[in-house]
């Protein structure tokens, strides 16, 4: 396991170093004592309203998460958040890294303020995403495969009201993928929760509990009725204030510019923050219609949820990625504009896997997991390590007898009083012969990598797992066969790292 940065934009870089103007990015507490306070003030502001019985049904937890989410209720306690929209078979490592942060943010800040503290995964299920949500990948036998379902016809409908039909060959793609097992529970877990009769946000739902429930970290299935009754004040104060609102986030997106910085979420002209979902297709507000309820449920905007998540929930923290963080800076321009409590927002942990057969072959070939990011460079750098010394040395000869031979000639024909050519065409003909040179050393390098199918292979099984088709590891490959391959000491290790990273948010 390998705690890296977390990647970012330059807006979000700067929102989490704190070098943000003031009111932009609401500022987390520093130290325990101040954690203390930011918890005594929520169970303070929770203490007559019942949010656990409210939203219950959407919960749906049992066991640990349970216990933890009774112990937080009543004003007893405080929650800490993170969420992603559904993903196939569960979405990629980086959706159980958010939700690993979250237990282990909890946890600390359960040990620095002595209040019960419950992590909660928000699955915006109400999300219409299906393109997003239909793909995942895994790395097999050093190739990076797409599994991808088929979409619907008719509208785009709300992940939760989406047939998720037939998925039982992909499920099997996945399982090949995962190879070896330690834990088969999880592929049964996967093959239970993926049922032909599911949608695609049960599914996800349903196998998010199965894994993460054990461990304390409850699931909120956020597109159910439960959520939008609880929800529905704060969408109607969104909707009567939607003018204003608007004004407010055309005037950040202002600053935001004038200070270097592109906004994550581009405004849309006469659009209100509030969905209206009829038969689970989901219709933007106009804000010329604001003033009424809508026909349907009442759902919000990325930028309008986190300050929803706040008002139903006593959320001390939100544990966001990169994308995430930056679209911050916009929402408490909503929240002001709304007046309603802004919510905090805090770097989720992140980090790449490292497999045993991964860090044997780092460990062969004398490789650091980021020299894999440049799959051309590495591939020719061992490949030159395996080039015969005579070709290598016979290269080199070649090269200096062009140097030399270069500048005998530029000397002898400069010192002809009748000047024969020009200096730039003998220079120009040096490039030349040096360029096919150039092309002569790569076809000998590929000559080398084509023999050496060992080496290439190895960095082909080490690349699809550390950075599948160029890109990092967390984003792209699914999680549920690293699962299978390792069982609960995988879930142990990343929640070590989360743990290390959680001290430090509360440290600030």
């Amino acid at each position: 396991m390998l705690t890296r940065a977390l990647g970012a934009s330059k807006l979000a870089a700067e929102a989490t170093a704190g070098r943000l103007p003031p009111g932009w990015i609401t500022p987390a507490p520093r130290g325990a004592e101040a954690w203390r306070a930011q918890a005594e003030r929520l169970r303070s502001e929770f203490a007559t309203r019942d949010w656990h019985a409210a939203l219950a049904p959407a919960f749906g937890a049992s066991g640990a998460a349970a216990a933890r989410l009774k112990a937080s209720a009543g004003g007893r306690g405080i929650v800490v958040t993170t969420g992603q929209q559904p993903g196939l078979f569960g979405g990629p490592i980086y959706t159980w890294s958010k939700a690993l942060s979250a237990l282990a943010l909890a946890d600390a800040l359960e040990r620095a303020t002595g209040v019960p503290v419950a992590p909660v995964f928000w699955a915006a299920t109400y999300d219409a995403d299906f393109a997003e949500a239909a793909v995942t990948f895994v790395a097999h036998d050093g190739e990076v495969e797409r599994l991808a379902m088929t979409r619907p016809a008719g509208d785009a409908r709300r992940l939760r009201d989406t047939p998720l039909g037939d998925v039982s060959a992909l499920a099997a793609e996945l399982e090949r993928a995962a190879g070896a097992t330690v834990d088969r529970g999880i592929l049964d877990q996967m093959r239970a929760a993926y049922a032909p009769t599911a949608t695609v946000g049960s599914a996800y739902v349903a196998l998010l509990r199965a894994v993460l429930e054990p461990l304390g970290i409850a699931v909120l299935d956020a597109g159910h009725p439960a959520v939008a009754a609880a929800s529905a004040a704060t969408l109607q104060r969104a909707l009567a204030g939607a003018a204003t609102t608007d004004a407010a986030l055309l005037a950040r997106e202002r600053d935001l510019r004038a200070a270097g910085f592109e906004p994550k979420v581009p405004h849309v002209k006469g659009l209100s923050l509030v969905f209206d979902v009829v038969d689970g297709v989901r219709r933007r507000i106009p804000i010329a219609d604001a003033a009424r309820s809508g026909g349907g449920v009442l759902e919000p905007n990325v930028l309008l949820r986190p300050v929803v998540e706040r008002a139903i929930l006593p959320t001390a923290a939100y544990l966001a990625g990169p994308g995430e963080l930056a679209y911050f800076a916009q929402v408490s321009a909503v929240a002001a504009a709304l007046d309603l409590a802004p919510p905090i927002a805090l770097p989720r942990w992140a980090g790449v896997i490292i497999e045993p057969h991964v860090a044997r072959i780092l460990e062969r070939h004398e490789l650091a997991p980021e020299d894999l990011d440049d799959a051309h460079a590495v591939d020719s750098r061992l490949a030159r390590r395996r080039m015969p010394a005579r070709v290598e040395a016979a290269l080199s000869h070649y090269r200096a007898a062009l140097d030399t031979a270069s500048r005998d000639l530029s000397a002898a024909v400069a010192s002809d009083t009748a000047a024969l050519v020009p200096e730039e065409v003998l220079e120009g003909a040096r490039r030349t012969i040096a360029h096919r040179l150039d092309r002569l050393e790569r076809r000998l390098v590929a000559a080398v990598r084509r023999r050496e199918r060992g080496l290439m292979r190895d960095l082909a099984v080490a690349r699809a797992s550390l950075f599948p088709l160029g890109k990092p590891q967390e984003r792209m490959l699914n999680f549920v066969p690293l699962l299978a391959r390792h069982g609960a000491p995988l879930l142990d290790l990343v929640r070590a790292a989360a743990e290390e990273h959680a001290a430090a948010l509360i440290r600030g």
